[in-house]
């Protein structure tokens, strides 16, 4: 998993509340167990129409937000389904970072297992960083995790909080296979000792029939 310490992007502003897991990628795109190429099904019924045309109107299709790393929305983000393809699809497209007041809990945990940071701020601030995204490519935002900070494109400061253990997580770019293999050798080592054991068995066993 590629580690997130801090990342300064355009920021994508999607004034909706529950947001599904359905919209973020619909349930005929979830046949493959593959993370890769889902980005271009991400927001698929608002991104084209019936004909498979791009709609203008959706802010992931305008330029300069078809390359945002970060994602602004609502309340709820991420409801529905527990479907993990959703933060895989987003991570696909680019977005690193989703800023939201509150989101579901399953997709909440799926992000950080992604290596994608969500970001809980109050919904009025979410609705002024709205507001400086539509600036357009000039407007960036950074999110500092280690200062657990969001700095506006005019130098604020806006604090955030996350999990200590998750925060470390995401800065050394672990997941929860990375984790296993932090204790590789320990679990070398485990497995040593008992194959050893596993060959005396049937010696003991031998004596114990006698």
């Amino acid at each position: 998993m590629d580690k997130f310490t801090q990342l300064t992007a355009l920021a994508a502003p999607m004034a909706a509340e529950n947001v599904d897991t359905d919209q973020i990628i619909p349930a005929r795109f979830l046949k493959t167990i593959h993370r890769k190429g889902l980005g271009q099904h991400v927001f698929a019924a608002q991104r084209y129409d019936e004909d498979g045309q791009e709609r203008p109107d959706f802010v992931l299709n305008q330029a300069p937000f078809r390359h945002a790393q970060i994602l602004i929305a609502l309340d709820n983000f991420g409801c529905g389904s527990s479907r993990e393809h959703a933060p895989w699809a987003l991570l696909d497209f680019g977005i690193r970072c989703v800023i939201a007041p509150s989101f579901a809990d399953i997709f909440f945990n799926n992000c950080f297992k992604n290596g994608i940071l969500p970001v809980r701020l109050p919904r009025e601030i979410c609705l002024a960083l709205m507001e400086e995204a539509r600036l357009g490519a000039n407007a960036r935002l950074t999110v500092d995790l280690e200062k657990q900070v969001v700095v506006t494109p005019n130098g604020a400061e806006i604090p955030f909080d996350v999990d200590p253990l998750r925060r470390r997580l995401l800065l050394e770019g672990l997941d929860d296979i990375g984790q296993t293999l932090i204790h590789e050798k320990k679990i070398d080592a485990f497995e040593a000792r008992r194959a050893e054991q596993a060959s005396w068995l049937p010696s003991i066993t031998e004596e114990v029939a006698k």
